[in-house]
This record gives structure tokens, sequence and C-alpha cells, in this order.
């Protein structure tokens, strides 16, 4: 499997797939967010306020500045994390009326994860080729 993601990394450039893998993380990190508030809007419609809403925004928030800074450690945190929603998604999934909230809430936390590691790896390969100064590894062409 190393060798494959070595080979794919210099068919495809580091510089592509890091931006590829980024816009997969942004994405799947909104939908996931805006899944969770429409979760928190459920609930609120049966308690009446916004705490539940917060709860599971809260720690999804709190990876904002790493999104937005780029930061490959970052990613990698979020990953982990990401895996938390996919068990709140499939503990929604089972309960009935909202299921399909539940499979959406899941499969943007998977997504969510694959993203966040692809990043970080590709990440941090293009900053440790930039700090040796391998032009090759960074820029090579895609097709």
């Amino acid at each position: 499997m190393r060798r494959w993601l070595e080979e794919f990394e210099a068919q495809r450039g580091l510089d592509h797939l890091t931006a590829r893998s980024r816009r997969w993380v942004l994405g799947s990190y909104a939908t996931l967010a805006l899944a969770l508030v429409v979760w928190g809007l459920i609930l609120r419609g049966e308690s009446g306020n916004l705490r539940p809403m917060l709860a599971f925004l809260l720690p999804l928030l709190l990876f904002l500045p790493s999104l937005l800074g780029q930061r490959a450690r970052g990613h990698a945190w979020l990953a982990f994390v990401s895996l938390l929603y996919f068990m709140i998604g499939v503990n929604v999934a089972i309960l009935p009326g909202v299921g399909w909230l539940g499979l959406l809430i899941a499969l943007c936390s998977l997504t969510l994860f694959a993203g966040c590691t692809l990043y970080a790896r590709f990440r941090s390969r293009q900053l440790r080729a930039a700090a040796t100064g391998d032009q090759k590894a960074r820029h090579a062409p895609y097709f």
C-alpha cells in the first residue's frame, strides 16, 4: 500500500493531491456541520433549547482554525474526532423517521476521516519536499 501511494504521489504530484484532498475535507466538513445543525434543530423541537446542537457542533468548530491555517497536524486530529461523529451517525440512523439523517452524518464523517487522513499525509510530504528543495516530487504532471 505504501509503495502504491508513493507511486501515486509521484504520478499526480503533491500539489495537486494536497489541493484535491483539501477540497474534499472542506466539502465534507461543511456538509457534516450542516447535518449536525439539522439534527440539533430536530432535537430543539423536542426540548426547546439549543444546547444539544452546541454540544454536537463545538468539537467540530474547535478545528476550524487548523482547517483555515492548513495545518497537517490539525487535520490528523480532526480525522480522529470525525470517528466520534461516525458513531453519532450510526446511533441516529437507527431512530425511526430520521434514519436518513443518521446515514448522512455517518457518510460525511467517513469522508471527512478519509479526506483529513490523505490531506495530513500529502501536506506533510509537501512541506518536507519544500524544505529539502525537491521540486520534482511537488510538481509532477498529472493526467
